[in-house]
């Protein structure tokens, strides 16, 4: 019964706090992440306050919250608008695995930590944070701006791309044969051709089980297919968020705009516990000694970040300013990157990738939401050239106000 009211205490006042967090970015006009993040390093391991009863709950919030962030990105999207995407930014994605994996992969070699450990933090520098991007793209009002397409397309491409890139370092890591490696790597894959097999092929039957005129059962119905499906792919050594989004591909019509304005509310909950439960397994004590490293990492992998989204939104089509965002909004690492490092720690191959894979990841994610607001302005008057271009993808422009632009009303005209 103690344990009980003390969990309810320690939960209650988190919550109250990021609501409060929440309220001092909105008075300011800024993303809330990264007050959420410091948040989680104060009351995390090394913290001010460290969290003891709530700290389980917390961790399965957050996997939840990812998986609602990626499943209403899915949901403003169509299966045939994922397929026709993912082939127009195939090479946007080859142009983002290179420019992004290569910086890790170097740091890696010139501190002699070995091949494993460069292909280690390779996957840590080159993976956005679909996570970050979802809640920063939802914030800043641009789920319908023109360059969203390019980066959603750039963000499946990469978490598709883990359920190769997984498998293969989990083998490098436990030194398997080829033979055992190569049998993971085709269970994989084809985990995933089934997953988008469905998620096209089969939309309009999935929408037509979870149809209800009854708001709660539609909510239970799409959150537990939701979950459900989820599990099943990361079971699947696919990764949760990419069923998450397929779930919501899959989904169209009435559906979609109901299970939209139903599950708004608890994906800004679950997304709140989702970015505190990264900065509570942060000691803040790891931080000073691979700072340097971490931060010249993370201003070069900036700068190709921005370079890729910049790329991938100029071949949509989009006017100069809408480029601008997209490489500024795809700055962020996060989950992925966590994840990946962890493996290398449990491993054993070299003490110091954590601490800096942590730093690294805990700097672009606070720095990810401050690109996304301010690359676009900050490019326009360095340049002096505020663009005009033709915009392309099927989402219509933002709704009127700071985030609509010119350009973007121009080629909604000119279409």
């Amino acid at each position: 019964m103690h344990d009980s009211a003390v969990f309810l205490i320690e939960f209650g006042c988190l919550v109250l706090g990021l609501g409060l967090l929440g309220r001092i970015a909105g008075r300011f006009r800024f993303s809330p992440i990264p007050l959420y993040l410091l948040a989680g390093l104060a009351f995390g391991k090394g913290g001010l306050l460290p969290l003891g009863a709530s700290e389980d709950f917390v961790a399965v919030g957050a996997e939840i919250g990812v998986i609602l962030l990626l499943l209403m990105l899915g949901l403003e999207y169509t299966a045939a608008d994922l397929v026709t995407n993912l082939r127009t930014h195939g090479p946007a994605g080859l142009a983002d695995a290179v420019l992004n994996a290569l910086p890790g992969a170097a740091l890696a070699l010139l501190l002699g930590w070995g091949p494993v450990a460069a292909v280690v933090l390779a996957g840590v520098t080159w993976v956005s944070s679909s996570g970050v991007i979802a809640k920063v793209l939802g914030d800043l009002g641009r789920l319908g701006n023109r360059e969203t397409p390019a980066i959603l397309s750039i963000l499946v491409l990469e978490d598709l791309s883990m359920a190769i890139y997984l498998p293969i370092v989990t083998a490098l890591l436990a030194g398997v044969g080829p033979a055992a490696g190569g049998a993971t790597l085709a269970l994989a894959l084809t985990a995933v051709s089934l997953v988008l097999v469905l998620a096209v092929r089969c939309g309009r039957h999935v929408s037509r089980f979870v149809s209800s005129d009854d708001p709660e059962k539609l909510l239970l119905v799409v959150l537990g297919v939701t979950l459900v499906v989820s599990g099943v792919a990361q079971q699947l050594q696919v990764s949760a968020a990419v069923g998450a989004f397929l779930v919501g591909i899959a989904l169209s019509g009435e559906v979609a705009e109901g299970a939209t304005s139903l599950l708004a509310p608890l994906r800004d909950l679950f997304a709140a516990v989702f970015f505190v439960f990264f900065g509570l397994h942060t000691d803040p004590a790891d931080i000073p000694p691979v700072l340097l490293p971490a931060l010249a990492l993370a201003a070069v992998t900036t700068a190709t970040k921005i370079a890729t989204g910049y790329w991938a939104a100029r071949r949509a089509g989009v006017g100069r300013k809408g480029r601008w965002r997209a490489g500024g909004t795809l700055v962020a690492r996060g989950e992925f990157s966590i994840v990946i490092a962890g493996l290398a720690v449990t491993a054993g191959i070299e003490p110091s990738l954590g601490p800096l894979a942590t730093a690294y990841v805990l700097i672009l994610v606070l720095l990810g939401p401050l690109t996304a607001r301010w690359t676009e302005p900050l490019a326009t008057r360095l340049t002096g050239r505020p663009g005009r271009g033709r915009g392309s993808g099927r989402t219509p422009p933002a709704p009127s106000g700071e985030h609509e632009t010119i350009e973007d009303r121009d080629a909604v005209g000119r279409a």
